[in-house]
């Protein structure tokens, strides 16, 4: 049932978005003519396998930049702080999903090195296929106006969040339901947390 919502509803969603998906595109055409519309970069799949995922970019070209974002870096341009506010850079996954690379719901895909982290049980949310919104990134959807507030956001990412992620998608994966996952679509839909409905 997950891959047939999964497969049926990206395909009615890029079908349905595609007026708004040509306006995004434009205006990083004109707002951001130095680079492609399309940011893609290697993230860990189902089972560690790499995948592409496509992106709206939201920074500027070369900036060499850490993989940790943080709200109010001079990287992001302007009209990119506002996709990524609204969610809207996100829309192309749309096709990752329909391609079978993501889920509507499931762990956020990492960047290459991240899974070598992963020790004994945690290695479990590797079966997952990743989201494009689960309950982790339900809990942590200002991550970063979070990380702005540290001193060293690197650090935090890496001692505090990511092992939290990592504790949330395991207890998603222990209680999964279909219904569980239409829940966290209505509640992202929504911007509103899961946490009171499902103990995490």
């Amino acid at each position: 049932m997950k891959n047939v919502f999964d497969y049926t509803a990206s395909f009615l969603g890029l079908l349905l978005l595609s007026p708004l998906l040509g306006l995004v595109a434009l205006l990083i055409r004109l707002k951001m003519p130095a680079g492609p519309v399309i940011f893609r970069q290697q993230r860990v799949g189902r089972n560690g396998h790499l995948f592409t995922m496509y992106k709206f970019r939201t920074m500027t070209v070369g900036h060499g930049g850490s993989t940790v974002s943080v709200a109010g870096e001079s990287r992001i341009t302007p009209l990119g702080a506002k996709l990524r506010k609204y969610k809207l850079d996100e829309l192309p996954e749309l096709w990752n999903v329909l391609k079978g690379d993501m889920s509507f719901v499931g762990p956020r895909p990492d960047v290459p090195g991240y899974a070598d982290r992963l020790q004994g049980a945690d290695r479990e949310v590797l079966s997952l296929k990743p989201g494009i919104t689960g309950p982790a990134s339900l809990k942590y959807r200002n991550e970063e106006e979070l990380l702005a507030l540290q001193d060293d956001p690197q650090r935090y990412n890496d001692e505090v969040i990511f092992p939290d992620k990592v504790r949330i998608n395991r207890e998603y994966m222990r209680h999964w339901s279909f219904g569980l996952d239409m829940k966290i679509i209505v509640y992202t839909l929504l911007g509103k947390d899961l946490e009171q409905y499902y103990e995490l």
